[in-house]
């Protein structure tokens, strides 16, 4: 499969992007690594044994400790996901920077609902909130890399909820703040969506309430082709956008198969749960302190926040953006001018590549407001 196809038929969309860089300057770079915290509380109190949190690094830390940015995993996505940002002549020069890029709770690396023994493997395994990602971040920054103070944190989609949560939970941990494809809290139709893709799996009888003992893959199969009416624009299919990269002769139908059947390969039902059900309590306005009231969290955020959400994006509508946006003190609102919905964010075709990488250079060598 080239690298195209898993653009544009795989949630790991990044790697594309990643497939077309530039060689990156370490052997070290990219490469995977493990934070393990003995006793890790979750913010319901629920204790995780030897909680796990995989990541990789790209570039030097240097002798200050400055000259870090921290890049938050969407989806599913294992820690190669913002490839598409980093290299010599794009905005996130190793040579420059020094890049923590971590995985989600539930990805199927970091501790997760499949890779937990019991008392909580599987379905048993705590639903884990964004807030409590960020936090164990905050103690990989400083704990094992003595870091605290971050040039920027930069995320896309589920990514792009751990840069709102940063800045509100730590207003002055990050100078810089760029979210891509993402909402500082997932509004009810969101978790609609996510409620419907959810019933796909559990709908199917080897689920068994997630005690199955062999993949229940007719209801991951579904997922996937639920979650492929979703992704893109409807203009993306109407365009038959879906022709680019693929291999010449390739029909609508098999185009269409490659959502129900290799739309996030060997993904485990219980992970895609229960990454599904972070996704649906994120709400910056539930952090400690603001009562529930999202307008005073994104009023508390200090540092400038560079908002880009796709124009055509059905899972954080353009809409929401701007509504939230005119609550944020030092905003830059940058919309992405895309047919391809969801995944403009994460530079899943070359124009948005170039014009991700342009703004987010430009914005991160701005003068302070």
């Amino acid at each position: 499969m080239t690298s195209s196809i898993r653009a544009l038929f795989a949630l790991l969309l990044v790697a594309a992007a990643a497939a077309a860089a530039e060689p990156l300057k370490s052997p070290d770079d990219g490469v995977s690594q493990t934070f393990t915290i003995a006793r890790f509380t979750l913010e319901n109190g629920t204790g995780l044994s030897d909680a796990r949190l995989r990541y990789a690094t790209y570039g030097t830390l240097n002798s200050a400790r400055d000259n870090a940015i921290l890049l938050p995993s969407h989806y599913m996505a294992d820690s190669h996901g913002y490839e598409w940002l980093i290299g010599p002549g794009k905005a996130l020069d190793p040579a420059r920077y020094f890049l923590i890029a971590t995985e989600l709770f539930g990805n199927g690396r970091s501790s997760s609902p499949s890779n937990t023994p019991e008392p909580q493997h599987g379905p048993r395994f705590p639903v884990t909130t964004i807030r409590d990602n960020v936090e164990a971040t905050r103690r990989l920054l400083t704990e094992r890399f003595g870091i605290t103070h971050l040039r920027a944190v930069i995320g896309f989609s589920m990514g792009g909820q751990q840069a709102f949560q940063w800045a509100v939970s730590h207003p002055r941990f990050a100078d810089r703040i760029v979210v891509t494809a993402a909402t500082a809290r997932t509004w009810p139709h969101g978790i609609v969506r996510l409620e419907g893709q959810i019933a796909t799996i559990e709908a199917d009888p080897v689920f068994k309430g997630g005690d199955y003992t062999a993949e229940p893959t007719h209801g991951v199969d579904t997922f996937g082709l639920v979650w492929a009416a979703w992704l893109f624009s409807q203009q993306w299919w109407r365009d038959e956008l879906w022709r680019e990269g693929a291999p010449a002769g390739t029909t609508f139908e098999q185009a269409l198969d490659r959502f129900r059947h290799d739309f996030i390969p060997g993904a485990d039902a219980n992970d895609l749960i229960l990454q599904m059900r972070t996704w649906e309590r994120h709400d910056v306005g539930t952090t400690p302190g603001f009562g529930g009231d999202i307008k005073r969290a994104l009023r508390a955020i200090e540092a400038p926040l560079l908002y880009m959400p796709s124009t055509t994006d059905l899972y954080f509508p353009l809409a929401d953006a701007e509504y939230e946006a005119q609550f944020i003190p030092h905003v830059a609102l940058k919309p992405i001018v895309s047919l391809w919905g969801h995944t403009a964010g994460a530079a899943s075709n070359p124009a948005d590549a170039k014009f991700l990488n342009q703004t987010i250079a430009e914005f991160l060598d701005a003068p302070p407001p």
